[in-house]
Order: C-alpha cells, then sequence, then structure tokens
C-alpha cells in the first residue's frame, strides 16, 4: 500500500475536530482551553486524559496515552491505520487518495478475498453435508450457535473436492493457488491443500477470510493442525485466529487470553470466555505482541505446565517486554499436565478458568523466577550472575514506571543496579536521553526548543536560513533542523499533523510525551524563548568552530586563513 501523503493528513486533521471524534465516544467536560475526561484505555476515579483542540492533540497524564484523532480512533475503535483514515475522511467529505488504497484496490488482491470467501462458504456447505463431519462437531461439544460465529466448515475427503467446486475456471484456479489452497505434488499435478479436516477460517482485522486451519477428524491422521502457507495475504507471524471475532462479541476488551489451538478458542468462547485467541502454528511474535496490546491491556499467556510450555512461555515473554508501556499488563496461566483450556472449561466450568486466571504468575515474577531458578542468591556470585543476566532485558523495556519497579525488585534481587535518580522525560533520541538524564541538569537546548516548536510550529516561520545551529555535534539536532524544515514546507502544519509524520519513526514516543507536556506562557513570551533557544545554539556554533581551530593549533598548527578565523572568533565571543 503506498503511503498517505502527508498533504493529506495534513488536510484531514485541519479539517477533523478531535473533540467531537473524542467526544462522541467518551464524554468530555471543559476546563479552560482544554477538555478533560477519565481515560478510555486504562481505568481510572478521576479525569487526566485531556483534549487540546488548538494542539489537535490528546494525552492521558494516567497512562501515557497520547496522539492525533487518526490515532484515538485506531486504538478506541481498535481500527488500522488506512481504516481509521478512511473513517474520518469520510466524516469531513474527503476520500483518500486512489494510489494509497492501491493494495486494497489491486483486481488481484480484491479477487483472491474473493475466493478465499467462496472456499469458506464451500467448507459451510460441506459440514452441512456431512454426517461424519457434523458427529464430530456434536461430540466435541460445539453448539450451533458456535460454529456459526467462527464459520467453522469442513474439507471433504479427497483430493480435488474444492478443485472441482470452484476451480473449473483457470481463473479461479489461479487464485485460491495463490490463497495457498491447493499443493502441487512432484509430478507438478495440483490438489486440494486440506482434506478430511475441520475448518477454521482466519480473519484480519477487517473481518475477510484470508486463511484457513485445518484440525484432522481422524486422530490417526497428521499434522494435527494444517495451516495456510504465507500468502500475499497471510503471514502467519502477524495474525491472531479468533481476533476478529473476539472483537466483535465485546465492544471494550478488557483482556486477551492467547492459547495453543484453535478448539481451545471454540471452546472458550462456547462457555462465555469470549476474549481467547490462539497464534497460527508459530511462537509469539513481535507483531503478535503489540496486536494484542493494541486491542487489550491485559493480556493471558495459557500455557502447558511442562518444559515445552514453559519454553513457549518464556518466547512469548521476550516478545512482549519491549512492549509493557505503562497500563499494560502480561500474565502467565500454566496449566495441569494433560490438561488444556477446552478439557479445563468442561471440567471447571467458566468460574473455574476465570479463577486460574486471577491466580495467573505476573510477567515480573514469571521473569525473575525463570532467570534465577538456577542461581543461588545467597552468593554474591549468584546475585551478579542474576544481574548480568536481567539487564540486557531490562533494558529493553519502555521507559516508565513498569520499567522502574522492575529495576527495583533486581535492586532487591541483588543489590545492583539502583538508579542514581528518577528519569527524566527524555529527549528524542536514545543519546540525547543518555546525555540529559543525570539527577538536577537542566533541559538542553535542543530539548527547549523542540517543545516550543511542537507546542507552536508556527514559530519556525520566524527563522531565516540558513539555520546555522544545524552545524551543532548535539543530540537533537538533526530531529530539530527536520522540524523547522518540515513547519517551513508545510506552514499550517498542526501538532498533530507533526506526531503523524514521525509515528513510524524511533523518535515518535518522545515527541509524543513532549507534546503532552504542559508549557506555561501566554504566545509573545513562549514565541521569544523559543528564538533565544535557537541564538543560544548558534552561539554554539561560534564556540564548537573555536574549539575546533584551538585543537588544531595543538596538534598541527594553523594557515594563516585558520589563524585569521581564530582571531574573528575570539573577538566574537567577547562581544555581548
Amino acid at each position: 500500500m503506498a503511503r498517505i501523503p502527508d498533504a493529506f493528513i495534513d488536510d484531514l486533521l485541519a479539517r477533523t475536530d478531535i473533540v467531537e471524534v473524542v467526544n462522541a465516544r467518551v464524554p468530555l467536560k471543559r476546563q479552560g482551553k482544554e477538555y478533560a475526561a477519565r481515560c478510555p484505555f486504562h481505568d481510572e476515579r478521576s479525569a487526566s486524559f485531556t483534549v487540546a483542540p488548538t494542539k489537535q492533540f490528546y494525552h492521558c497524564f494516567g497512562c501515557g496515552a497520547h496522539g492525533t484523532a487518526i490515532s484515538f480512533v485506531m486504538n478506541y475503535d481498535r481500527l488500522e491505520f488506512l481504516d481509521a483514515v478512511d473513517e474520518l475522511a469520510k466524516r469531513v467529505g474527503m476520500e483518500i487518495p486512489r494510489d494509497a488504497q492501491q493494495r486494497d484496490a489491486d483486481p488481484d488482491t480484491r479477487d483472491i478475498y474473493s475466493a478465499l470467501d467462496a472456499a469458506a462458504s464451500f467448507f459451510r456447505q460441506q459440514l452441512a453435508a456431512s454426517d461424519k463431519a457434523r458427529a464430530y462437531v456434536e461430540g466435541r461439544g460445539i453448539a450451533a450457535s458456535i460454529v456459526e460465529h467462527y464459520a467453522i466448515g469442513y474439507a471433504p475427503d479427497g483430493f480435488s473436492a474444492l478443485r472441482d467446486a470452484l476451480g473449473t475456471d483457470p481463473r479461479r484456479m489461479q487464485l485460491l493457488e495463490r490463497g495457498g489452497m491447493f499443493s502441487k505434488n512432484d509430478r507438478g499435478n495440483v490438489y486440494d491443500k486440506f482434506r478430511d479436516r475441520l475448518m477454521f477460517p482466519i480473519h484480519d482485522r477487517r473481518g475477510r477470510v484470508i486463511a484457513f486451519g485445518g484440525r484432522v477428524i481422524d486422530p490417526e491422521d497428521s499434522p494435527k493442525y494444517l495451516n495456510s502457507p504465507e500468502t500475499p495475504l497471510f503471514h502467519k507471524g502477524r495474525e491472531l485466529y479468533g481476533l476478529w471475532q473476539a472483537k466483535q462479541a465485546n465492544p471494550k476488551l478488557d483482556r486477551l487470553i492467547v492459547v495453543e489451538g484453535y478448539m481451545d478458542v471454540v471452546a472458550l468462547a462456547q462457555f462465555g470466555v469470549s476474549q481467547a485467541v490462539a497464534t497460527l502454528g508459530t511462537a509469539t511474535t513481535p507483531d503478535h505482541a503489540e496486536l494484542l496490546f493494541r486491542n487489550a491491556p491485559d493480556v493471558y499467556f495459557c500455557f502447558d505446565g511442562d518444559r515445552a510450555g514453559r519454553a513457549a512461555a518464556w518466547k512469548a515473554l521476550e516478545s512482549v517486554l519491549p512492549r509493557m508501556k505503562d497500563g499494560r499488563q502480561g500474565y502467565f496461566l500454566f496449566l495441569p499436565d494433560g490438561e488444556d483450556p477446552d478439557s479445563i472449561v468442561r471440567k471447571e466450568g467458566v468460574d473455574g478458568f476465570d479463577a486460574r486466571l486471577r491466580d495467573a504468575t505476573p510477567l515480573s515474577e514469571f521473569f525473575y523466577s525463570s532467570l534465577s531458578s538456577d542461581v543461588n542468591l545467597s552468593s554474591l556470585d549468584g546475585k551478579a550472575r542474576l544481574a548480568e543476566r536481567c539487564k540486557p532485558l531490562l533494558a529493553q523495556i519502555p521507559d516508565g514506571a513498569f520499567g522502574d519497579l522492575m529495576q527495583q525488585r533486581l535492586t532487591e534481587l541483588t543489590g545492583v543496579g539502583a538508579r542514581a535518580s528518577a528519569p527524566q522525560t527524555h529527549v528524542p533520541t536514545q543519546r540525547a536521553h543518555r546525555a540529559t538524564a543525570s539527577s538536577g541538569q537542566k533541559p538542553s537546548l535542543v530539548r527547549s526548543a523542540i517543545l516550543h516548536l511542537l507546542h507552536q510550529p508556527a514559530f519556525a516561520l520566524d527563522l531565516q536560513p540558513p539555520y546555522r545551529f544545524a552545524a551543532l555535534r548535539q543530540p537533537g539536532i538533526e530531529l530539530l533542523s527536520e522540524l523547522i524544515l518540515l513547519v517551513r514546507e508545510r506552514p499550517d502544519v498542526s501538532t498533530g499533523s507533526l506526531l503523524e509524520h514521525f509515528a513510524d519513526r524511533e523518535e515518535a514516543a518522545a515527541l509524543q510525551k513532549l507534546a503532552g507536556q504542559a508549557l506555561p506562557g501566554d504566545d509573545a513570551s513562549l514565541r521569544t524563548s523559543f528564538v533565544d533557544a535557537i541564538n543560544l545554539l548558534e552561539k554554539q556554533v561560534l564556540l564548537q568552530r573555536l574549539e575546533e581551530l584551538q585543537q588544531q593549533q595543538r596538534d598541527s598548527g594553523l594557515d594563516d586563513a585558520d589563524k585569521q578565523e581564530l582571531r574573528e572568533l575570539l573577538q566574537a565571543r567577547l562581544r555581548p
């Protein structure tokens, strides 16, 4: 899919009233120039969620959620970026540029969706017509309503049932093959990939069928589960079975429960646990982790309690750890030997399963118990070993209270890793964060200039090129320069549009935090502060060049031109 032009996003956000968008979903109350509400993204008693109409930006001082009207609709309505943009565009009578919809509008891609939908319909018809398949479904205790909700079907035995029903046309055959519905033997003969299996269609975030999972009916057959191969529509490391149905059943998802198989998802749903999803024959990936937390604040990973189950749990933890922003919680539920969610919920009912979830192991506890299982914490050597194991993993946790508390726990266990001070809000690069994290240090000039520019982008228009400060070798200078050039190119750009421009960049989170900070003062005083910061940065360019020449003089001497420049710089430094 082509990138939506910045000009379109700017225009969309300029026409969109973020107050109206948020208020339609969360009742807002006016507080001075801004609006406030209890945050919809975490539980709280007092209103710490604010919407700033002049910036077209929202921010929660409780959980740190922040963004534009686009990100709000994405997070609240659980939509993908293009879908959120499309929804907002329709509200204001705009149409997404055609080239930005290229992937969805591509005839081949669209026709693959249609072919897979036809395959899903065929499998449902075959389930209704097969005594064997219906008997299996009834024997597993799957209710008709669940069969309907998850669109479960049956792939008949034989090598050409689907091909004969849908593939008589060469074009349709090609589409089904691209959708992963056929296999090919060494002789080049094409045959149905799924045969004599209960079929579970896998849906994308928009409810379209993109792949299938098939479970054997005859216990002698193998493999037990068979998934569609990777296709233009399906990447198993990015998709979760049952997520579409979970979102349909829950207007607001408070939790998601990750289980290992399709039948576990279906069985839990039948007993009223409608928040279960399953990975698709793969370990939990970073994309899975992001998708899970984008849709629910609490995620429970449900695994067997054996060695393999704990290994899978650890892989899940490694994917989740870098995404543990404040407000998110991870848990691990390990089941008794020989049990799975399907058997547990049938034996103990939904109350019993919920009780197990309440007793699930928090991520923090699983983290430290796993890493210290073979460590003697009564010895200095053991404490040092645990600290070395933990440090690289803890460094992956985003800045915030959770990361601080995890570090504090390491200190309690080992005495290692105490922080000298509470962390400051960091400058929008990792290097800049390290440069300004020392206790009591005043915010850097670069950070101050970026902060003012985020609050009032038009301040950049007061500056005239050339921008001499850009020559400074300091963290954040490149970002400041880029922001100023962006505003020069797009004079009417808002805070929200600037943030959208950096949405996929490393600096995005830090910029959003800065944009959410209060900046007291009227426009005139803020403008003066911004210009003063730029002027001071330009003076630092002079000092930087002066130090270079002086070092060169000490090392190898100066030619006549450099000596003249040095004299001029020394005189300039003396001037007020």
